[in-house]
């Protein structure tokens, strides 16, 4: 299992997350209080080089502007949080997550749609995205999960990790509020969700590089 710190709004923050050893950063185009500029994002791309994929949050934004941030930040994946369709995707033509929010529509009809990766998270507040409440991960519990590509959302934190492994074994976690103090990223809790992952043994399998 891997983790995407999603949100984040500094280069220094990104650094703290590739020490850590996290996976996948999120960079929030879209409207939110976490929204960064695209000479913001590519600053922190390029300040993380290869050490770390990077993603790009859009909310039914136009194809060609998807495109265009896409390739002038130098991300890796964009993800997918609106309305748009599984046509939509297919022609954008770049590794894509697309996001639903838990009962939004079937698990089925989520892992069709033509993605690398599904993120199921909890119902939407405010803005597109979850609140940072965890749903009933038992709603995961369904033969139409294909693990291999799903990215659990929506409350997790280092107290809720382990958890969160035993019950569903998503591919990823993505966390967001979970690692802030104030609405702000803080260092010390992105390595108390990477330690505790790294000290987690299930079956004797490290839960940071268990598949």
């Amino acid at each position: 299992m891997k983790i995407k710190i999603c949100g984040i709004q500094s280069v220094e923050a990104a650094r703290w997350a590739v020490d850590a050893g996290v996976d996948m950063l999120g960079l929030m185009f879209a409207d939110s209080r976490r929204k960064i500029s695209v000479a913001e994002a590519r600053e922190i791309v390029r300040a993380v080089g290869q050490d770390i994929d990077c993603t790009g949050v859009f909310v039914n934004e136009p194809i060609d502007e998807v495109r265009r941030i896409y390739e002038a930040v130098g991300l890796d994946f964009v993800q997918l949080h609106g309305d748009e369709s599984r046509d939509y995707a297919e022609a954008l033509d770049i590794p894509v997550i697309k996001a639903f929010s838990i009962r939004q529509t079937d698990i089925r009809e989520m892992f069709r749609y033509s993605a690398d990766y599904i993120l199921i998270d909890s119902p939407p507040g405010r803005y597109r995205g979850g609140t940072g409440h965890a749903f009933d991960w038992s709603a995961l519990d369904h033969p139409g999960v294909d693990q291999s590509r799903l990215i659990l959302a929506g409350g997790i934190n280092s107290c809720n990790v382990r958890q969160a492994y035993e019950a569903v074994s998503p591919a990823y976690v993505d966390i967001s509020s979970g690692v802030e103090t104030d609405g702000v990223k803080d260092r010390k809790k992105i390595f108390e969700l990477t330690e505790q992952m790294k000290g987690v043994h299930i079956n004797e399998t490290d839960l940071h590089s268990a598949e």
